[in-house]
């Protein structure tokens, strides 16, 4: 099966910044559109921001646009979040999911592979 990989995630507090990276197990990127979603305890899992293949599009929820930034090289094959300004309704684990279909989906049902998430916690 293949998989995601998230690494990045740690504890912040308020107003403080983190990078969450999502690399492929064993396959490329290049063709996929990447969001993350994150889940916090007792909750759903919430859509945050997504990225096309060749990264021309990208979008994010209401709740962390204008502090978070989603980025890709696919050279690299790597897809990055970057978190800015994190408050405590940013804490939960971190999943990055790849979309055969490009399409921008904001449902986690549409998304093919997964990776095993990360946590981030922000705290005073």
């Amino acid at each position: 099966q293949l998989r995601l990989v998230e690494s990045g995630g740690g504890s912040v507090q308020p107003g403080g910044s983190l990078r969450l990276s999502c690399s492929p197990s064993k396959f490329s990127l290049r063709n996929y559109g990447i969001g993350w979603f994150r889940q916090a305890p007792g909750k759903g899992r919430e859509y945050v921001a997504v990225i096309s293949s060749n990264g021309a599009l990208k979008d994010y929820a209401d709740s962390v646009k204008g502090r978070f930034t989603i980025s890709r090289d696919n050279a690299k094959n790597t897809v990055d979040l970057q978190m800015s300004s994190l408050k405590p309704d940013d804490s939960g684990v971190y999943y990055c999911a790849a979309e055969w279909e490009d399409s921008g989906s904001l449902r986690a049902d549409d998304y093919d592979h997964w990776g095993q998430g990360t946590q981030v916690f922000v705290s005073s």
